[in-house]
């Protein structure tokens, strides 16, 4: 599954809040350092994947006669064109290569930094932020739905699209996280 933006610092704080919770892992400095350098490392990750995108979809309308006179489908052609370009921008299209390629990124920056110290192995430490990022992506669709559900029977009725709803929409979604454990 993609990680959207919105959803980084989500991310990052359940990364935190798992690496905390472990035992295993020592923070030297607090955990919103931690928070930030795997936020950090995330909203980057996203950026390069949408500015592979956006070249894509130049490349798409710079040759779109062509494309229209062979009547190739736009999606096959998008998805060809983001492969064949993925290496040039840095980004891995398999989502389980991603995830623990950005899993060790953030353990070796946090290691770095010296924000956090372990005494168990290096991989374990990266499974644990792997599993993080895996099992919120896993959750937030089902929490985004009771979220949703929330809002049709809110007491004031509020129109989606407008900053109002989006206000409520994430406080509700925070809500849940938090209920969770997830933030």
């Amino acid at each position: 599954m993609r990680i959207k933006l919105p959803h980084a610092p989500y991310i990052a704080r359940k990364i935190t809040i798992d690496l905390f919770n472990s035992g295993f892992i020592k923070f030297t400095s607090g955990t919103e350092p931690v928070t930030a350098v795997a936020q950090d490392i995330l909203c980057a990750d996203i950026n390069k994947e949408r500015a592979l995108e956006e070249r894509v979809k130049e490349l798409l309308e710079q040759n779109e006669s062509e494309i229209d006179f062979m009547q190739v489908d736009r999606k096959s052609m998008f998805w060809l064109i983001k492969k064949k370009l993925a290496k040039e921008f840095g980004v891995m299209l398999s989502y389980d290569d991603r995830y623990s390629s950005l899993s060790h990124e953030i353990l070796q920056k946090l290691w770095k930094n010296n924000l956090i110290d372990y005494s168990v192995s290096e991989n374990r430490v990266k499974n644990l932020i792997y599993s993080a990022i895996e099992n919120y992506l896993k959750q937030y669709e089902s929490i985004e739905d009771i979220v949703a559900d929330r809002l049709e029977n809110y007491k004031k009725k509020v129109i989606p699209g407008t900053d109002e709803y989006d206000l409520i929409f994430e406080k509700l979604y925070e809500e849940e996280l938090s209920k969770r454990g997830m933030i």
